[in-house]
Parts: C-alpha cells; structure tokens; sequence
C-alpha cells in the first residue's frame, strides 16, 4: 500500500494579516543570513514517491515548447531511465532545445545506449567534472543538485533520481520513500539559475534569453531559492540550516537520509530542544543505502536525545526525503542532507517555503511516514552492543567527521 496525498495542488491561500505578521521575522532572518531574497506569487505542489513524481515531470518535458533544462546527481537503470531519455530525446528531435546537464560520479551508472541516443537525438549532453585523474582536488566535489525547468516557466527540484529505486509508492525496500516539489511563478528562475550554474561551468558559456514576464499569483506563496557551490569550510547549504535551527521557536521537523551534522549543528540541535523547541528527526532505519554515512550519524543521537529531541528510524524502506520544516509556517525542501558533503563538499540547490498551508501539509505527511517508523529511545540506544560502537567510531575516522 503506498502513502497517498491530496490529488488536487498544494497551494498556500493568501496569507492574513496575522500570518505576514508571523512570516516576516523569519523571513528578514533567512534573507540576510543568506543574501537571498524571497520571491512572491508562486505555486508549489508537493509530489510524494515516483507514482506522483515521474508522471509530472515528464508531462512537463512533454509539454515544452521551446527549451528543456535537466540536472542530476543520479541517472542509474531501468525502465524509467529509459522513458526519460525517450522523452528528452523525442523533444529534441522535435525542434526544442534539450541541455543536460550529469553528475559524472552519480551518473556512472547510466547505461551506455541512453547516452548515445540522446546525443544521436540532438540533445545538448554536459557532464559535470569528469573524473579526469589529474583533477583530483575536483573529483570529490559533486553537483548533488537536481532540477528540471521547461521553457523557463515550470520547476521542479527536490530528492528524486532518475531510476527504478524512485518509482512506485515507496510501498516496500525496493520502492524508496521520497519528495519532490512543482514550481511556476518567479522561484523558476532560482532554479534555472542554479542549472546554468553548474551547465556552465562543463563547457562554453550560455545565457538563456530572459521570459516576458513571470506569471505571478495572488494565491501564490514566497519562496527562496538558495544555490549552495562547493567550497572549502562550508557551503551555503551549512548557512541555510544554521539559521533554520537558530529561528525556531516552537518545532522542528527534520527528514534526512543521511543525518550526520558537524559539531555546529549537533549545538544548534540540542540548544534548540533545550530552549523548549520541540525537536523530531526522521532518518532511515535497516533499509539505508549508505551504511557507512548511517554509522558515522549514530554519534549525534543519544546527546540529542538525552536533550529531550524525539528520533524515528524509517523502517518501511529506503527514506530518501529531505525536509526541514520550522514552527509549522516555514518549510525547507531541495537535495541538501544532513551530512558532511552538503555541508561542505557538493552542489547542492533548496527552496525555502514561507508558507502554513504547504508546511503544515508537509507535516502531515511526517505524520503519516511515522507509521511506519520506530522511535529511539535513550535507554536502549545508550545499551547498544560495543561492537556497534566500534563500527561506528571507524566510520567517523573514514567520513572525516572526528
């Protein structure tokens, strides 16, 4: 059985005066925190597991008149692989112009034939930072951004992956859990920016003409797009959820695949809970895909817990999700996690949502997840056997997270 949402668009009705009284702190936080700033009258749907994801994004591409922009971190096998690169390539030989734009690490995977058929299509195929071994100091920084956007109007971003592990209903270990958001309004081209980014720096210098106008909406919501690059220290990414810790007064909602935060968010985390915020977590349980990431997180735990912060193991599948969700109004969605390499090693692209009723919608759907969740408790996780925790420590040392 998958977990269904609302059929029709998750949309943010305008906000009454009460609630631009209650958005307007966090959001001139967020702002100059980050140098960002929001953009109003968008739309926004939530698209929850591949069942609603795949369909919308290639209704998008197959609806694109002139321009399809595609980036991803992951292009692996299957038969969706093969429908998009069916899609992308009919589109350009159909006239549109087709860019995509892959991760040459998270994109090893893609069978070979798809590469050729979209070249042999006329699609405009980049790779991001070949593995070229005399590049070493870039191989082990990554685009982990993925965004779609068609004819400058339609956005999409968030976790997904173009592969059979995203289709389905996240219904059990062989259908992962995720999240993935629709965008029309001016945050497209937060996105397109963030695609040109990266597009450009894998080979010549493009800049797309600009569109008339961007439709704006009186039902629409704010939103802020921050593009995280890769750097030494932190990224921009580091920034965004340091100060949607340090803005929470009363909630936090945290769905993660990968939960390993550096020391500077193990305090944000605890202090927050400490001060009366009431703290949840979410990360996957025996289904991670990535065992080494999910020891070296165990770490954080138990202090967070011993803090008062409530904690849930995913354990229906794979919980590819990532959200943070603060006091039930703001909502941050995109590819960040809660690791080292969003922290500061990867590309990476987020939408800050100020919005009750998608946030609130979001939280709804947490609820749901925790259905199929366990939660830790303090007692039995500080019980776990020392063969554990040496497993643990040695996956700190290899992932640089001493």
């Amino acid at each position: 059985m998958s977990t269904k949402i609302r059929a029709e668009p998750i949309l943010a009705y305008p906000p009454n005066i009460a609630d631009l009284d209650e958005l307007a702190p966090y959001r001139t936080a967020l702002e100059s925190a980050l140098g960002m700033a929001a953009t109003a009258g968008n739309k926004v749907d939530i698209l929850q597991n591949g069942e609603q994801i795949f369909p919308a994004m290639l209704e998008a591409i197959g609806g694109a008149r002139d321009r399809v922009d595609f980036l991803t971190y992951v292009y692996w096998t299957g038969d969706i692989a093969r429908k998009f690169a069916g899609a992308l390539a009919a589109k350009a030989r159909s006239g549109v112009s087709v860019n995509v734009l892959l991760d040459a690490f998270g994109c090893k995977k893609m069978p070979a034939q798809l590469v050729e058929e979209l070249q042999a299509s006329g699609v405009n195929l980049r790779w991001f930072r070949p593995l070229s071994r005399w590049r070493f100091w870039q191989n082990d920084n990554r685009t982990h951004r993925k965004i779609l956007v068609v004819d400058n109007c339609i956005g999409f971003t968030g976790g997904v992956g173009i592969a059979d592990e995203w289709t389905g209903g996240g219904q059990d270990p062989n259908h992962w859990r995720d999240t993935h958001f629709r965008f029309e309004g001016a945050a497209v081209m937060g996105l397109k920016a963030a695609f040109l980014d990266n597009w450009n720096e894998a080979g010549p210098w493009e800049q797309d003409d600009l569109p008339d106008q961007t439709q704006y909406r009186e039902r629409g919501i704010d939103v802020q797009v921050v593009r995280a690059s890769s750097t030494i220290g932190w990224t921009e990414t580091a920034s965004l959820l340091r100060a949607l810790l340090s803005v929470a007064r009363d909630s936090l909602q945290i769905v993660t695949p990968y939960f390993v935060p550096d020391p500077g968010l193990q305090h944000l985390l605890s202090d927050a809970a400490a001060r009366g915020v009431q703290v949840e977590i979410m990360f996957p349980g025996e289904h991670c895909d990535m065992r080494l990431s999910q020891l070296a997180g165990h770490k954080s735990v138990l202090p967070l817990l011993e803090h008062g912060a409530r904690i849930w193991r995913y354990e229906r599948t794979m919980l590819h999700t990532k959200l943070v969700l603060v006091d039930n109004i703001v909502a941050c969605v995109g590819s960040a996690n809660f690791n080292h390499r969003s922290l500061g090693k990867d590309e990476e692209c987020c939408a800050v949502l100020y919005s009750r009723a998608t946030t609130r919608r979001l939280i709804e759907a947490f609820r749901e997840d925790q259905q199929y969740a366990s939660e830790l408790r303090a007692s039995s996780w500080q019980n776990r056997g020392s063969w554990l925790k040496c497993q643990e420590s040695l996956a700190r040392l290899l992932l640089h997270e001493l």
